[in-house]
């Protein structure tokens, strides 16, 4: 298909849980390059009660009905928000592209699963729906994440590092050395152990860092957390909910130590990991993106970890919906055809063109 100029509606829900990230994206292209994108729009729809505990007790014991029932609803659900959404703005889109909700990933047994029905948002939006963009990497191979590196790439090649700091960090970054290829992995889990830990106070989560800048840290437990196997596995790499409850959520002594020292260990343990890489890159400038960029408490010890890496926070709209944005661009080149899954960052057999059409 070729296009000129394309508004795209970006659907992401993170691991987190914060909600739905809604953002109406206006691309304009030239033989297939990029010229300039917008975000026109864009809103996060705080999940209902019964979403965030329904979405939060699915795994890998929920009965296939339930799980089958979980997916078309949600996707019913989505729909009807991006109607809305599209309605009250007044907004003229010409698709939408959702990533979905993440319940397995788990390449290493060739499978990952997202669901919201994109054929229910298409019906429910009368818009097409581009979804299912980590299937096919994963069938050829990869990892089926990260996916936003090319996003990255296209639209804040200005800096060294785009590092998203969600449900789970990710970083994208040119290797200085050896092919100079892209580089692209989850680092460590973030937002999903810090939100988790927060709950435990009565609060959705640490505001600012308020609680792990007034806790201690635990030395024996962070020994722990940077023992484990992953930190040293080569990329491609990425974590799913299972690593962090299986292998994460275990080494944390939830019975007998307080809230504040549990986040002070955590939020400097996932500090010391995202600077590691850093460190070992040369990374001057790293663009900082979801949730986990607002934590000033994170920030200054990423800063304290990383002393020669500019830390840049920028504007709202980019750390709230830069996910969002580069999922609508993901959604643009598959409607071009052109490739948006990088083997270099995946470790699939061939760069490819993912996602799925679904017509309204």
């Amino acid at each position: 298909m070729k296009l000129t100029e394309c508004s795209i509606v970006g659907m992401m829900s993170g691991t987190s849980l914060d909600g739905l990230d809604i953002a109406c994206c206006r691309f304009s292209m030239k033989d297939k390059q990029l010229l300039q994108y917008e975000i026109l729009r864009a809103e996060t729809v705080p999940y209902p009660d019964f979403w965030e505990q329904r979405l939060r007790a699915l795994d890998a014991d929920t009965p296939a009905l339930e799980l089958a029932m979980a997916h078309v609803e949600l996707g019913h659900w989505m729909g009807r928000q991006l109607h809305d959404f599209v309605k009250r703005n007044r907004l003229h889109p010409d698709a939408a592209a959702s990533h979905g909700h993440t319940v397995f990933h788990q390449p290493e047994n060739g499978m990952t699963l997202q669901i919201g029905d994109p054929a229910a948002i298409a019906v429910e939006s009368g818009l097409p729906c581009i979804a299912d963009f980590r299937s096919g990497d994963v069938a050829l191979g990869g990892q089926g994440a990260p996916l936003v590196p090319i996003g990255d790439i296209r639209l804040f090649g200005e800096y060294d590092a785009c590092l998203n700091i969600g449900g789970i960090s990710n970083i994208s970054f040119r290797s200085k050395v050896g092919e100079k290829r892209l580089m692209a992995f989850d680092v460590a889990p973030a937002n999903m152990v810090l939100n988790l830990l927060a709950r435990r106070e009565g609060q959705p989560y640490d505001r600012d860092g308020e609680l792990a800048a007034s806790g201690k840290v635990l030395p024996e437990l962070l020994e722990k957390l940077e023992a484990l196997p992953y930190y040293r596995q080569p990329a491609p790499k990425s974590l799913g909910k299972e690593w962090v409850e299986q292998c994460f959520l275990p080494l944390l002594p939830l019975e007998k130590t307080s809230t504040a020292d549990l986040l002070a260990t955590v939020t400097l343990h996932i500090a010391r990991q995202i600077a590691s890489v850093c460190n070992e890159n040369g990374l001057s400038s790293v663009l900082l993106s979801g949730g986990g960029a607002k934590n000033g408490h994170l920030r200054a010890c990423l800063q304290q970890c990383a002393p020669q890496s500019r830390f840049v926070l920028p504007s709202e709209e980019v750390v709230d919906y830069k996910e969002a944005l580069v999922f609508a661009f993901l959604g643009l080149l598959r409607l071009t055809e052109s490739d948006n899954c990088l083997r270099d960052v995946t470790g699939a057999l061939r760069n490819h063109c993912g996602g799925a059409v679904y017509l309204p």
